[in-house]
């Protein structure tokens, strides 16, 4: 008789025989520009801590200072008895930063993802009526299970393509009740930025919803507001979905934009109905961050400035950066069993940066994708440039 793990056990073999299982290393400090890993203290190129606020001493103090007045957890979802003053402030806080109407906080971006879309779009059988989604080909996989959850017809457009865009939509909105276009705004493995203007006059002129996640662009782009302050489009995009994790250096996702869309929302997403909301301590840290960004660019500032002296001297060495317009910096490396390789020699020299591989990327372009933020000197990064050269010439990715 066959084992009924024996699927399983076959499943993780083949992973490890094709270089894909992930080793999952264990952090022992803080993420911080420098990090203690597996035991080892290492530069660190991994997180998504752009502004470095994940460690920053007034996020920690407002953190504590919540557990002590509200306790660790608010012990219920949002909509029976888990929504405390602190939410509210932040949702109120939150829209005045990113310009826009309202916003709601739920527990994280992926969720905000899977909240949003079913919510706005889906399948009625029993009325013979179904919605459609106008999705990038490259977006991330919150975007395709929120798409996939709705019950909505997914249609895929070409990366960054806004002729694409136009094209299906006008092959298929006639045949949907209502459509939606969503984007990310900056693409997580690539560092390259969605052409959001045009994408939303193609929208716009059909009469398409619009919604980009923000996950890597608040924070980063537009002084810090995001990639739809980047591109002027205040109050107009109906959707903005933001994630708390990585500039802003805590835990939490936001959906944003015009009131009737984000109370409409409140009222059908599943995760704000059935999912406990988020802590005390991460909910006044995130107004922390926020409260940090207005006061001051300084931070985000220095994360440009550390991007652009990262990225021209990776490319002085010959590396291949790809398509990037942001801080994220992408080494492409070619063959995943070489980029793992490269991430473990890299460790090894001191710097921690992880190799990527499909099905995260596609084949033949695995890559260690550099993450420098603003918690990284001049001279952290010329050490990771010394080592990052030093590693290359030997596995020959450079001459």
């Amino acid at each position: 008789m066959t084992d009924k793990l024996d699927f399983f056990r076959d499943e993780l073999r083949r992973l490890r025989d094709t270089e894909s299982y992930i080793n999952i290393r264990t952090m022992n400090s803080p993420a911080d520009g420098w990090m203690v890993v597996d035991g080892q203290r290492v530069l660190n190129f991994c997180t998504n801590n752009y502004l470095g606020l994940a460690n920053h001493p007034l996020l920690k103090k407002r953190a504590q200072e919540a557990i002590d007045k509200w306790g660790v957890g608010p012990a219920a979802v949002r909509t029976i008895a888990g929504t405390q003053a602190l939410h509210t402030e932040f949702e109120r806080r939150m829209a005045e930063f990113k310009g826009v109407e309202a916003s709601l906080l739920v527990q994280s971006g992926f969720c905000a993802n899977q909240a949003a879309i079913p919510a706005l779009v889906g399948r009625n059988k029993a009325a013979g009526e179904q919605d459609v989604i106008f999705s990038d080909r490259l977006n991330h996989a919150s975007i395709i299970d929120g798409a996939r959850l709705s019950g909505a017809k997914i249609i895929v457009f070409e990366h960054r393509d806004p002729d694409s865009l136009e094209a299906v939509i006008k092959e298929h909105l006639p045949k949907y009740r209502r459509g939606l276009m969503v984007t990310d705004g900056v693409f997580s493995m690539d560092g390259d930025v969605a052409p959001l203007d045009k994408l939303y006059e193609v929208s716009a002129r059909h009469g398409v919803l619009t919604m980009v996640d923000d996950a890597h662009g608040e924070g980063v782009l537009g002084n810090g507001k995001g990639i739809v302050a980047h591109f002027g489009l205040h109050g107009q995009f109906d959707v903005e979905i933001g994630t708390l994790s990585k500039a802003f250096g805590v835990m939490g996702g936001v959906i944003a934009g015009k009131q009737v869309i984000v109370e409409y929302i409140r009222q059908r997403a599943r995760p704000n109905l059935f999912s406990s909301a988020l802590t005390p301590g991460d909910t006044a840290a995130c107004l922390a961050a926020v409260e940090l960004l207005e006061r001051s660019e300084e931070l985000v500032d220095r994360l440009w400035e550390n991007t652009t002296y990262l990225k021209s001297e990776m490319e002085k060495l010959g590396f291949d950066t790809g398509r990037t317009e942001t801080p994220i910096v992408p080494i492409i490396i070619g063959e995943v069993a070489k980029a793992k390789e490269f991430s473990r020699r890299l460790f090894e020299e001191g710097v921690f940066a992880m190799a990527l591989g499909f099905p995260t990327v596609p084949r033949g372009t695995a890559r260690i994708r550099v993450m420098n933020t603003a918690a990284h000197t001049q001279e952290d990064l010329d050490k990771g440039l010394e080592v990052f050269a030093k590693v290359g010439r030997e596995l020959g990715v450079i001459p």
